[in-house]
């Protein structure tokens, strides 16, 4: 499928790489369809896109929770993914989204909210964490740990 994005120019991604989220995105509830947009040459840990193939000016940076909180370890609702199943270690990808305002200094993690992505299946959704909620605030800052990486 060929995309027009606003950050990254004409794009064609195989349908089989489109992640469908049947209930979209915090914010973005009508978007069901992405793609993980990333640069294979750079480091672990370093921010990734999910860009809405049903809007071309949608893409929303993102980052393994793990890079930016090493011991993250929501716990989460079984039903929450239940249409992610067959869900295990192997075939899960979990990210967080990343908010950059005008002062790049504040940028911040969602680890509220993560999205699960079952990399197998194509079927992504992102849930709210229901335990540990005070733990996983969703403005985690991140400016020194994507500075340190960039050194």
């Amino acid at each position: 499928m060929k995309l027009n994005t606003r950050i990254f120019g004409e794009i064609d991604i195989e349908d089989e790489k489109i992640i469908t989220m049947p209930f979209g995105l915090v914010g973005f509830p009508d978007l069901q369809k992405f793609a993980l947009i990333h640069d294979k040459d750079k480091p672990v840990g370093a921010v990734w896109y999910l860009q809405s193939m049903d809007d071309p000016d949608i893409a929303l940076p993102v980052i393994d929770p793990l890079c930016v909180k090493p011991n993250y370890n929501p716990q989460i609702n079984e039903d929450d993914v239940e249409l992610l199943e067959p869900l295990t270690n192997k075939n899960l990808l979990m990210l967080v989204t990343i908010s950059v305002p005008e002062d790049i200094t504040n940028m911040t993690v969602n680890l509220n909210a993560p999205i699960l992505i079952n990399v197998d299946t194509g079927k992504g959704a992102q849930i709210e964490i229901v335990w540990g909620k005070e733990e996983y605030v969703t403005k985690y800052p991140i400016y020194d740990y994507l500075k340190g990486i960039r050194e």
